[in-house]
């Protein structure tokens, strides 16, 4: 049964929906940029309904300032009190619960990494984690790399490129951002999440879809010396798809195979 209900987080009311099932171990979703917590192309409602189908309760809520919760809506990076008012809440809800798994897409897959501990959240399953600070109006750099790589393997591309087809002053800025190796420094983003995540004390798993660009970002500085204890001790796996959110039927169907996996052993 899907039912809505509410709980106080900061003198605020946040709005949740909860997928009921007689599962001890539960799955919390937390919505990733301004979506609200039916997901971009209903993506995190029908992700719950399969997984409350396999057993397993699920719990979704709108943060701050977003969808049907009241409050002002500052970003992911406001939003520790809300991951751990709604942990407790879904505690509150699912009595029997014993055990919960945390999943978030995007910026909220960084929140996680950044505010899950001490919050009684047991695992994280993490889709393509944001880390993405924009300097420029060009991708990331790893996503240019990846795109010029794929344009050298087509034809008309160089055919393109030596007609005058391509945008020159762009294709050098292109260029100049792929091949800079950019440092970052303690308080940027990434070397937070590597930080938190080289410290978590909670199972992870990481899902990326191989060509999103969001996705592409994080695999660059995922490569990096910052994430090496994190490395040693994160799952991490690969869906062939460029869909940030998973919207294809295949996708979704690797996507929620993985989830059960993580909450089977949780």
């Amino acid at each position: 049964m899907r039912r809505l209900t509410s709980f106080p987080c900061a003198g605020e009311t946040l709005a949740a929906t909860l997928d009921e099932a007689a599962g001890t171990t539960g799955l919390l979703i937390v919505s990733g940029g301004n979506e609200i917590r039916i997901g971009a192309h209903r993506g995190m409602a029908e992700l719950a309904a399969m997984v409350s189908a396999a057993g397993y309760p699920v719990f979704r809520y709108d943060r701050r300032g977003i969808g049907d919760s009241t409050g002002e809506n500052n970003g992911f990076e406001s939003t520790a009190e809300d991951i751990r008012e709604a942990a407790a809440a879904f505690r509150r809800e699912t009595p029997h619960l014993t055990r919960i798994v945390a999943f978030g897409n995007c910026d909220a897959a960084s929140a996680l990494i950044l505010f899950s501990a001490n919050t009684g959240i047991d695992a994280l399953v993490l889709t393509n984690p944001w880390t993405i600070e924009a300097t420029d109006d060009l991708p990331p750099a790893a996503a240019i790399r990846s795109r010029y790589l794929e344009k050298l393997k087509n034809p008309r591309e160089l055919l393109r490129l030596v007609t005058g087809g391509v945008n020159i002053r762009k294709l050098v800025s292109g260029l100049l951002k792929a091949s800079t190796k950019q440092s970052q420094p303690p308080a940027s983003l990434p070397a937070r999440l590597a930080t938190a995540l080289n410290a978590a004390q909670t199972p992870v798993s990481i899902l990326l879809a191989r060509t999103d660009n969001t996705a592409l970002a994080f695999a660059d500085h995922w490569k990096g010396e910052p994430f090496t204890p994190a490395r040693a001790r994160c799952a991490l796996d690969t869906c062939d798809t460029d869909s940030h959110s998973f919207a294809r039927p295949q996708d979704k169907a690797w996507l929620t195979e993985r989830v059960l996996v993580v909450l089977a052993a949780a």
